[in-house]
């Protein structure tokens, strides 16, 4: 897991994840910038599922996304995910107690890129819960994720 401090003590890679706010452990300035090897580094998660946007079963892979919000120290009551194309999301910081919601660099075992909804993609495990097909969830499922901030 990336070890971030109290205070700017790593430099990060190119930044592909931020997250800000109320977070307690930051690498640069009041955020926790996260590269793509930092991503990687954590304990990797496969969700395989179906969605509203392919038709058949995909796998997702990537670091759980309360392991990501443990890196940093988060502790609000709801997330604001941003999307590369400035769509936003809010979620409340329990889901990713409640459910395994990972954030997927891989699609079926490849990198994903903008185009393709990447470069990180907030996955539910849509397939194992009834309840998350929703559109609640589904707008919760946010791809070209680039940013979150803990509220």
């Amino acid at each position: 897991m990336p070890a971030f401090g109290g205070t700017s003590d790593t430099s990060p890679g190119e930044p592909t994840l931020t997250v800000y706010g109320k977070i307690r452990k930051v690498n640069q300035a009041n955020t926790a910038i996260f590269d793509m090897a930092m991503l990687k580094a954590m304990p990797q998660h496969d969700i395989r599922t179906t969605t509203p946007w392919y038709r058949q079963i995909r796998t997702f892979t990537g670091p759980l996304l309360r392991d990501v919000l443990a890196a940093c120290g988060a502790q609000g009551e709801s997330l604001r995910l941003l999307a590369l194309n400035d769509f936003r999301s809010d979620m409340p910081i329990t889901d990713p107690q409640r459910f395994d919601i990972i954030v997927a660099h891989l699609l079926d075992g490849k990198p994903m890129s903008v185009r393709d909804k990447g470069p990180l993609f907030v996955m539910y495990p849509f397939s194992s819960h009834a309840e998350l097909r929703s559109v609640t969830y589904y707008t919760r499922a946010v791809w070209q994720l680039h940013s979150i901030e803990v509220l």
